[in-house]
Protein backbone atom coordinates (compact mmCIF):
# COMPACT_ATOMS: atom_id res chain seq x y z
CA UNK A 1 0.00 0.00 0.00
CA UNK A 2 2.76 2.47 0.94
CA UNK A 3 4.52 1.80 -2.36
CA UNK A 4 1.30 2.66 -4.21
CA UNK A 5 1.05 5.96 -2.37
CA UNK A 6 4.62 6.92 -3.26
CA UNK A 7 4.00 6.26 -6.93
CA UNK A 8 0.51 7.78 -7.19
CA UNK A 9 1.68 10.57 -9.48
CA UNK A 10 4.76 8.83 -10.84
CA UNK A 11 3.87 9.33 -14.49
CA UNK A 12 3.28 13.05 -13.92
CA UNK A 13 6.56 13.34 -12.02
CA UNK A 14 8.50 11.41 -14.65
CA UNK A 15 6.98 13.42 -17.50
CA UNK A 16 7.73 16.61 -15.57
CA UNK A 17 11.34 15.50 -15.16
CA UNK A 18 11.48 15.32 -18.95
CA UNK A 19 10.27 18.92 -19.19
CA UNK A 20 6.63 18.24 -20.06
CA UNK A 21 4.92 21.54 -19.13
CA UNK A 22 1.45 19.97 -19.17
CA UNK A 23 2.50 17.41 -16.53
CA UNK A 24 4.13 20.16 -14.47
CA UNK A 25 0.92 22.17 -14.63
CA UNK A 26 -1.10 19.12 -13.54
CA UNK A 27 1.22 18.59 -10.54
CA UNK A 28 0.92 22.28 -9.75
CA UNK A 29 -2.88 22.10 -9.85
CA UNK A 30 -2.89 19.02 -7.61
CA UNK A 31 -0.77 20.60 -4.88
CA UNK A 32 -1.00 24.39 -5.06
CA UNK A 33 -3.94 24.77 -2.64
CA UNK A 34 -2.42 22.54 0.04
CA UNK A 35 0.96 24.28 -0.26
CA UNK A 36 -0.70 27.71 -0.12
CA UNK A 37 -2.46 26.70 3.11
CA UNK A 38 0.89 25.73 4.61
CA UNK A 39 2.33 29.07 3.53
CA UNK A 40 -0.56 30.96 5.10
CA UNK A 41 -0.23 29.04 8.38
CA UNK A 42 3.43 29.99 8.61
CA UNK A 43 3.48 33.47 7.16
CA UNK A 44 -0.02 34.80 7.77
CA UNK A 45 0.23 37.07 4.73
CA UNK A 46 -1.44 36.21 1.44
CA UNK A 47 1.21 37.84 -0.74
CA UNK A 48 4.12 36.23 1.14
CA UNK A 49 2.44 32.83 1.03
CA UNK A 50 1.80 33.13 -2.70
CA UNK A 51 5.42 34.16 -3.34
CA UNK A 52 6.83 31.32 -1.26
CA UNK A 53 4.58 28.75 -2.95
CA UNK A 54 5.55 29.97 -6.43
CA UNK A 55 9.25 29.90 -5.50
CA UNK A 56 8.78 26.42 -4.05
CA UNK A 57 7.25 25.06 -7.24
CA UNK A 58 10.01 26.64 -9.33
CA UNK A 59 12.66 25.05 -7.11
CA UNK A 60 10.83 21.73 -7.08
CA UNK A 61 10.64 21.58 -10.87
CA UNK A 62 14.29 22.66 -11.22
CA UNK A 63 15.36 19.95 -8.78
CA UNK A 64 12.92 17.23 -9.78
CA UNK A 65 15.84 15.04 -10.82
CA UNK A 66 16.71 14.82 -7.10
CA UNK A 67 13.28 13.37 -6.22
CA UNK A 68 13.86 9.63 -5.73
CA UNK A 69 10.43 8.43 -4.48
CA UNK A 70 11.68 8.01 -0.91
CA UNK A 71 8.48 9.81 0.06
CA UNK A 72 5.43 11.01 -1.82
CA UNK A 73 5.85 13.93 -4.18
CA UNK A 74 3.50 15.90 -1.92
CA UNK A 75 5.62 15.27 1.17
CA UNK A 76 8.77 16.26 -0.72
CA UNK A 77 7.13 19.46 -1.97
CA UNK A 78 5.72 20.21 1.50
CA UNK A 79 9.23 20.06 2.94
CA UNK A 80 10.40 22.56 0.32
CA UNK A 81 7.51 24.92 1.14
CA UNK A 82 8.11 24.68 4.90
CA UNK A 83 11.83 25.34 4.48
CA UNK A 84 11.12 28.34 2.24
CA UNK A 85 8.62 29.69 4.79
CA UNK A 86 11.16 29.33 7.57
CA UNK A 87 13.85 31.00 5.47
CA UNK A 88 11.43 33.82 4.68
CA UNK A 89 10.81 34.32 8.40
CA UNK A 90 14.53 34.19 9.16
CA UNK A 91 15.07 37.01 6.68
CA UNK A 92 12.61 39.05 8.73
CA UNK A 93 14.76 38.08 11.74
CA UNK A 94 11.92 37.14 14.04
CA UNK A 95 13.64 36.07 17.25
CA UNK A 96 12.88 33.04 19.37
CA UNK A 97 13.71 33.55 23.01
CA UNK A 98 14.90 30.84 25.35
CA UNK A 99 13.39 30.30 28.76
CA UNK A 100 14.47 28.35 31.77
CA UNK A 101 12.98 24.92 32.35
CA UNK A 102 11.14 26.06 35.49
CA UNK A 103 9.16 28.68 33.56
CA UNK A 104 7.00 26.31 31.57
CA UNK A 105 5.59 23.85 34.05
CA UNK A 106 2.03 23.44 32.88
CA UNK A 107 -0.55 21.01 33.96
CA UNK A 108 -0.79 19.19 30.64
CA UNK A 109 -4.22 17.80 31.42
CA UNK A 110 -5.71 21.22 32.14
CA UNK A 111 -4.23 22.77 29.00
CA UNK A 112 -5.48 19.93 26.81
CA UNK A 113 -8.93 19.87 28.42
CA UNK A 114 -9.40 23.59 27.80
CA UNK A 115 -8.26 23.36 24.18
CA UNK A 116 -10.27 20.18 23.54
CA UNK A 117 -13.45 21.86 24.77
CA UNK A 118 -13.12 24.81 22.39
CA UNK A 119 -14.39 24.75 18.86
CA UNK A 120 -11.88 24.59 16.04
CA UNK A 121 -12.52 28.16 14.84
CA UNK A 122 -11.36 29.54 18.17
CA UNK A 123 -8.20 27.43 17.96
CA UNK A 124 -7.48 28.68 14.43
CA UNK A 125 -8.14 32.27 15.49
CA UNK A 126 -5.93 31.78 18.52
CA UNK A 127 -3.07 30.42 16.42
CA UNK A 128 -3.36 33.41 14.08
CA UNK A 129 -3.10 35.77 17.07
CA UNK A 130 0.08 34.15 18.41
CA UNK A 131 3.35 36.02 17.97
CA UNK A 132 5.12 34.81 14.81
CA UNK A 133 7.78 32.73 16.64
CA UNK A 134 5.16 30.90 18.68
CA UNK A 135 2.97 30.37 15.63
CA UNK A 136 5.93 28.87 13.81
CA UNK A 137 6.59 26.31 16.58
CA UNK A 138 2.88 25.43 16.92
CA UNK A 139 2.57 24.98 13.15
CA UNK A 140 5.64 22.77 12.92
CA UNK A 141 4.85 20.65 15.96
CA UNK A 142 1.07 20.34 16.02
CA UNK A 143 0.01 20.89 12.43
CA UNK A 144 2.95 19.61 10.38
CA UNK A 145 3.92 16.79 12.76
CA UNK A 146 7.59 17.67 13.22
CA UNK A 147 9.25 16.46 16.42
CA UNK A 148 11.46 18.75 18.51
CA UNK A 149 14.67 17.36 17.00
CA UNK A 150 13.42 18.15 13.49
CA UNK A 151 12.25 21.60 14.57
CA UNK A 152 15.61 22.36 16.13
CA UNK A 153 17.35 21.29 12.92
CA UNK A 154 15.06 23.31 10.64
CA UNK A 155 15.09 26.48 12.76
CA UNK A 156 18.72 26.25 13.84
CA UNK A 157 17.86 26.19 17.55
CA UNK A 158 18.46 23.66 20.31
CA UNK A 159 15.98 20.90 21.05
CA UNK A 160 15.40 22.35 24.52
CA UNK A 161 14.62 25.75 23.00
CA UNK A 162 12.13 24.09 20.68
CA UNK A 163 10.47 22.35 23.62
CA UNK A 164 10.38 25.46 25.78
CA UNK A 165 9.03 27.60 22.92
CA UNK A 166 6.36 24.98 22.26
CA UNK A 167 5.27 24.94 25.90
CA UNK A 168 5.26 28.72 26.07
CA UNK A 169 3.32 28.94 22.79
CA UNK A 170 0.81 26.38 24.00
CA UNK A 171 0.27 28.30 27.23
CA UNK A 172 -0.19 31.56 25.30
CA UNK A 173 -2.60 29.84 22.90
CA UNK A 174 -4.75 28.65 25.79
CA UNK A 175 -4.77 32.20 27.22
CA UNK A 176 -5.83 33.64 23.87
CA UNK A 177 -8.55 31.04 23.37
CA UNK A 178 -9.92 31.69 26.84
CA UNK A 179 -10.37 35.37 25.97
CA UNK A 180 -12.25 34.65 22.71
Amino acid sequence: METEIRFTHKSLVENSKSGDRNSQYQLYELYVDAMYNIGMRFLGCKEDAEDVVQDSFIDAFKNLHKFKYESTFGAWLKRIVINKCINHLKVKRLPLSTINDHEFHLTEEVAYERVAAVDILKVKTGIEKLPQGYRQIINLYLLEGFDHNEISEVLGITTSTSKSQYHRAKKKLVEIINTL
